[in-house]
């Protein structure tokens, strides 16, 4: 696969974080145009919040030769305290579903309109694939993501050839997971032998990239990266 995606414009929204990083470096290492996007606009990245139209839309337009989007914004929504979960279910809804959904509909949309073959890859969770107690803020809205990842997969399929995928990380060291990792939340599960390590953004990485290969034969598929934790 290198070299294959040099000179394709490719956004990573959301990924000035832990996960998106290390991605950004692999494809910019092999020729891409990475565009990265933020919701405060950190570093070198256009800020944008994908729950309003008027952002990702900027966003789509830094990229007018758009080939490839990778959205991995997102919220963990955690609360504190149960008068909280109104605002929490919101926020979430809007971080981890209505955001990403809606900018990779319009991504498609772009991609039909200038006949450019192309792939969107979503970046989901294993909290919306096996059952966490205490995950329905978050857990809920990755798991609606997924299914509508899959249903803009169906519409899209055909002389286009516009993909859609979703990644759904297991326990990553990096991210939302690195305080809970910190404060030994999963040791539970090397202990047991659930998963053999934590994972890592360069296992995101290379799902991510697998997906993004011109003249992939894969679309509509949800790839799991855990390490085996939804066994």
């Amino acid at each position: 696969m290198t070299d294959t995606l040099s000179g394709k414009q490719i956004v990573l929204a959301g990924g000035a974080g832990g996960l998106g990083l290390p991605l950004a470096e692999s494809l910019a290492a092999e020729g891409a145009q990475v565009v990265i996007s933020s919701r405060t606009g950190r570093g070198n990245a256009i800020q944008a919040d994908l729950a309003i139209a008027d952002d990702s839309i900027r966003l789509l337009t830094a990229a007018p030769q758009l080939y490839g989007i990778v959205v991995l914004a997102g919220d963990p929504a955690r609360i504190q305290d149960p008068s909280e979960i109104d605002a929490a279910m919101r926020l979430s809804h809007e971080a981890n579903y209505f955001g990403p959904i809606l900018l990779a509909r319009e991504a498609a949309a772009r991609m039909k309109a200038t006949g450019t073959p192309g792939s969107i890859v979503l970046i989901s969770t294993m909290q919306a694939n096996f059952l966490f107690p205490g995950s329905t803020i978050y857990a809920a809205q990755k798991a609606a993501l997924q299914h509508a990842a899959l249903i803009l997969a169906k519409e899209c399929r055909g002389p286009a050839d516009i993909r859609v995928n979703v990644v759904s990380p297991g326990i990553m060291d990096a991210g939302m997971a690195q305080a809970s990792i910190a404060a030994g939340k999963y040791n539970r599960y090397l202990d047991d032998g659930t998963i053999p390590r934590f994972g890592r953004p360069e296992d995101v990485a290379r799902a991510v990239r697998l997906l993004l290969e011109p003249d992939s034969y894969i679309t509509g598929q949800v790839l799991c990266v855990d390490g085996g934790m939804t066994l």
